[in-house]
Order: structure tokens, then C-alpha cells, then sequence
């Protein structure tokens, strides 16, 4: 698991777990005041529950913003040393650059489901 993390890059893979952790530290705070009952209309609750999908949706854009960024360092030094690469040296270069948007994805996956579960809990309390 770390040795992913290392190869995805420090960087963005420290701000997507960032991200991650705020993601959960927002559903955290709505789960809580859902459980309180403290929602006074369904519209506001909804409203506070999109910046759960919100976060997860920042999180894939980052993701794929490391991914192509990492691609772009790639190719550049590919092309800077004027030799032919193996496909399978490329093919290997894919495989780290997909590291940051895969965890982007997973991040996004997760709000999606925290965000569901949360709505329906929000729409049990509404009715």
C-alpha cells in the first residue's frame, strides 16, 4: 500500500489523502447532526450533504490532474533523450501515471456511497 503511494508520487498522493480525510471529516460532521436530528428543512440538509460529493468530485479532478502531469514529465524526458523506448518501458509508465486516478476514483467511489447512505437517511428523517 505504501510502496503505491510512493509510486504515485508523494505529492499528489498527500493532497488526495488530505482531501480524503476532509471528505470524512464533512460527512462525519452531517452524519452527526442527521443523527441529532439538528436539519430544520430537507432542502438545507441536501444542500450541506452535496459538499460531500463535492470533495470526492475535487479529489477525481486531482487525480487526473496527476496522471497528466505525470504523463507530460514522462514524455518530455522520453523525448529530451532522443532513443527509442520499449514498449513495455511505456506500458510500465502508464501503469504509475493511473496510480493518482485510481485513488482520485476510489476517494470519489466512497463520497458517492457516503453521500447515497446520508441522503436516504435525510429523506427517513424528511418524512
Amino acid at each position: 500500500m505504501f510502496d503505491l503511494f510512493y509510486m504515485g508520487g508523494p505529492l499528489f498522493m498527500g493532497t488526495l489523502t488530505i482531501i480524503f480525510i476532509c471528505m470524512i471529516a464533512v460527512a462525519v460532521v452531517n452524519s452527526l447532526s442527521l443523527i441529532k436530528g439538528n436539519v430544520d428543512d430537507i432542502a438545507t440538509g441536501a444542500r450541506k450533504l452535496s459538499y460531500i460529493k463535492s470533495v470526492g468530485l475535487f479529489a477525481l479532478i486531482i487525480g487526473v490532474l496527476g496522471q497528466l502531469i505525470g504523463m507530460f514529465s514522462a514524455f518530455e524526458a522520453i523525448e529530451s533523450m532522443n532513443v527509442d523506448v520499449s514498449p513495455s518501458l511505456l506500458a510500465g509508465g502508464f501503469k504509475v501515471s493511473m496510480i493518482t486516478t485510481l485513488y482520485g476514483m476510489v476517494i470519489y467511489a466512497i463520497s458517492l456511497l457516503i453521500w447515497f447512505g446520508l441522503s436516504f437517511m435525510l429523506k427517513k428523517q424528511g418524512d
